[in-house]
């Protein structure tokens, strides 16, 4: 005789998982929230909204990618959460909108109940500074399917925006100013390449100290992706922003185009924002040539803002004087075809 535990799937374990993410997620609940955890579907009442003239729901998903393998190396997992919470709200509010719910998945080789808590601790603190609940999300043990201790995880969340009030970047013009909001490190892209840069080229090993710093390169490389959401939250109710880009897979040449009309670029320059340590230790090694640096990486801007040039220093000023964010004024909107950094 067999049972489903001798086949590595340990439903105790699940069960125990979910008791104890029940008082995290609970704390994200806003008023919206409809039900409680255990249920088949999570629900969320658009009631509060009922003034708006022609409300829109925006959606959008996203994982956090071989970053998860740092995690997993450093046995520390209540980061990963805040960033799989920012790759998906930092999306939303590209086009406006503010963030209502999210669920995840989370999927493991072994469900190791305070494993998942710690994951899920970091979903629902991202969760609380974005304003957003977590209604749901699905826990899966899946011998076979990863490696031991590996796990994956993806994010799926669902914003509101009046429609006259979508940012779509179809006002910009040739003068506009783009400003740049710091990024907190590499985010959640360009893994792969860093990993091989650090570990397997450079030799470092995770538990060294990250040059130019106090902490260790794991923990460097662990640096949780910036949530953006209250910021520009707090700037859409007070100026007109044109277009707003998430600076994710791409970097700022591939992602800053996404929100241009045609015939429109972006000229940047290098040295009018600060960049993270993380990056002046990729730079200064010299192995990877600068173009694919800025398609690799943030290179230290996070989030893109177009704005008129004579609101620029205002908003830049208001940033960086009432927010937790830090901005610049980066470059400007030209003709062309192709984004320029100098």
């Amino acid at each position: 005789m067999i049972d489903y535990k001798d086949s590595g799937v340990n439903i105790d374990s699940g069960n125990r998982a979910v008791e104890l993410m029940k008082a995290h997620v609970k704390k994200t609940y806003t008023e919206g929230v409809f039900g409680d955890i255990g249920l088949f579907s999570g629900g969320f009442s658009l009631r509060e909204f009922k003034d708006m003239e022609d409300p829109i729901l925006l959606a959008s998903t996203d994982g956090v990618g071989t970053k998860l393998l740092i995690a997993q190396k450093m046995d520390r997992h209540n980061t990963v959460g805040i960033d799989l919470v920012a790759m998906c709200v930092n999306d939303l509010i590209c086009q406006g909108a503010k963030p209502l719910f999210f669920l995840d998945y989370i999927g493991a080789d072994k469900i190791i109940p305070e494993r998942i808590e710690k994951i899920v601790e970091g979903v629902a603190n991202a969760c609380v500074e974005s304003g957003c609940a977590l209604i749901g999300g699905e826990t899966a043990e899946l011998p076979g399917m990863y490696a031991k201790d590996e796990y994956d995880l993806a994010g799926f969340s669902v914003g509101i925006v009046e429609r006259k009030n979508i940012i779509d970047g179809q006002n910009i013009k040739e003068g506009n100013v783009v400003i740049g909001l710091k990024s907190s490190g590499l985010h959640s892209n360009g893994y792969s390449l860093a990993r091989k840069l650090f570990l397997e080229v450079l030799k470092m090993d995770l538990e060294d100290t990250f040059p130019g710093t106090d902490s260790k390169v794991g923990e460097v490389l662990l640096t949780p992706t910036k949530l953006y959401v209250k910021t520009i939250l707090y700037l859409i109710e007070k100026y007109n922003i044109l277009g707003i880009a998430n600076i994710t897979g791409g970097g700022l040449v591939e992602n800053v185009p996404r929100i241009l009309p045609e015939g429109l670029t972006a000229k940047l320059e290098e040295n009018t924002w600060e960049k993270p340590v993380v990056f002046d230790e990729i730079i200064s090694s010299k192995l990877v040539e600068r173009d694919e640096l800025f398609r690799a990486f943030n290179m230290g801007v996070g989030m893109v803002l177009i704005v008129d040039r004579e609101k620029a220093e205002e908003i830049v000023e208001d940033i960086n004087k009432n927010t937790s964010d830090t901005a610049y004024i980066i470059g400007n909107i030209v003709k062309g075809e192709e984004v320029s950094i100098i």
